[in-house]
């Protein structure tokens, strides 16, 4: 006979999002800690953001990213400790 067994266990890592001046002024900080399955990609970290609804939901579906300082697409894989910065966009002339 089978062992029944508890939800799915998953391994977790800690990452840090930093948002810069529009993306601040519209979540009203500045950084926040995620704790997010081992294996998730920007895209991933992108819409559990989105999906807490709120000021969070207005954040664009595909944003400019930098992970660790470096420039990242979307389906760059995340580990444990990176900082994820939100670059919004930039107007001038």
């Amino acid at each position: 006979m089978g062992r029944a067994f508890g939800p799915p266990f998953f391994l977790s890592m800690n990452i840090q999002a930093l948002f810069f001046a529009s993306y601040r002024d519209l979540l009203g900080t500045g950084e926040i800690a995620l704790s997010l399955p081992e294996g998730t990609a920007v895209s991933e970290m992108v819409a559990e953001l989105r999906g807490r609804g709120g000021a969070f939901g207005n954040l664009p579906a595909f944003p400019v990213v930098a992970v660790n300082e470096e420039y990242a697409s979307e389906d760059r894989l995340l580990r444990d400790g990176d900082v994820v910065a939100f670059i919004p966009p930039v107007a001038g002339g």
